[in-house]
């Protein structure tokens, strides 16, 4: 077995995430327990309500925090992955699970990202479209004829058929017109705060730019394939630099998905609320084998089907 741990991004939350793993697992209510934010996170990932968890500034401390006592988790289990990835947000969690961030510099630094979103599209009139049906080329002819209105980009590479663009609200909503001409099935505009990964969030790549000068980086003791790569960093690339250019450019899942298969990698355990990134897979390369954990009951399941493998 070939094992990959995938971290889930922005969007999957929901109240009541991790309070069964609080009440059940002394290490994970640890990390709930001690956590460097302004805030009571426990309460809100318990009891909401959903309208401030949903708010970005909020959502990545929770969803970070949660990723990091599960990870723990398994590590305690002796379930160790040969790579990790993660979706937006999640990519910081994969870089935990990697050892280049201790648990508090991993979700102090989401929070800051978080608020340095919420600020670089304050005052913005922005919007975010789902685009299903219609191949990146094509998207990317709509997005091109569309640009005299204003920014628009393609924001994330999912998997075959799902795309999502962002940007000024003309812009895309134009674009997503075009879209539809040039065959798209669907066009879904997405309840979201901001253009993330695109331009517009050049201010909290700075932002980010900045907070990273004052801390640690450790070396990596496992591979991270990084969004805006679609792959492992290379030769000249540097973790600080892929995270500024992450939070204002495409994320590339389809294709981390497909270096992935390419890599050997037979199974995929998502890590955080939903199973999303489960069925990116399922859609990009069905071959590999995925297990999603959200609850208590997941993680005894999977850490189960796992020693059983390697049994």
């Amino acid at each position: 077995m070939k094992l990959a741990f995938v971290y889930a991004g922005q969007g999957s939350q929901h109240v009541g995430m991790g309070k069964d793993f609080y009440e059940e697992f002394p290490r994970f209510a640890e990390v709930f327990d001690h956590v460097p934010v302004d805030f009571d996170l426990k309460e809100l990932c318990f009891d909401g309500p959903e309208e401030k968890l949903a708010q970005t500034r909020y959502t990545q401390p929770c969803m970070a925090a949660f990723a990091v006592g599960v990870t723990d988790l398994l590590y305690q289990e002796g379930i160790r992955p040969q790579l990790a990835a993660g979706l937006s947000l999640g990519e910081y969690s994969a870089l935990y699970a990697a050892g280049v961030f201790s648990r508090g510099t991993v979700i102090s630094t989401v929070a800051l990202r978080g608020r340095a979103m919420e600020e670089a599209a304050a005052g913005l009139d922005c919007s975010m479209t789902a685009v299903l049906g219609l191949d990146r080329e094509k998207l990317q002819k709509a997005c091109d004829g569309a640009a005299e209105l204003g920014v628009v980009q393609i924001c994330n590479y999912n998997c075959p058929g799902q795309l999502v663009i962002g940007g000024e609200k003309a812009a895309v909503d134009k674009a997503g017109g075009l879209a539809k001409e040039l065959g798209a099935k669907r066009c879904m505009p997405l309840k979201v705060s901001g253009p993330f990964h695109t331009r517009l969030m050049k201010p909290a790549g700075d932002a980010l730019a900045a907070h990273f000068k004052t801390i640690d980086f450790q070396p990596m003791a496992l591979p991270v394939y990084f969004n805006c790569l679609g792959g492992p960093m290379g030769t000249g690339d540097t973790i600080p630099a892929l995270l500024e250019r992450q939070v204002q450019s495409s994320v590339y899942w389809e294709d981390t998905i497909r270096r992935m298969e390419t890599d050997g990698i037979d199974t995929a355990v998502e890590i955080g609320p939903g199973k999303a990134l489960c069925g990116f897979f399922k859609k990009t390369a069905p071959g590999i084998k995925t297990y999603h954990i959200d609850t208590a009951a997941d993680f005894y399941s999977v850490v189960s089907a796992l020693k059983g493998a390697t049994a």
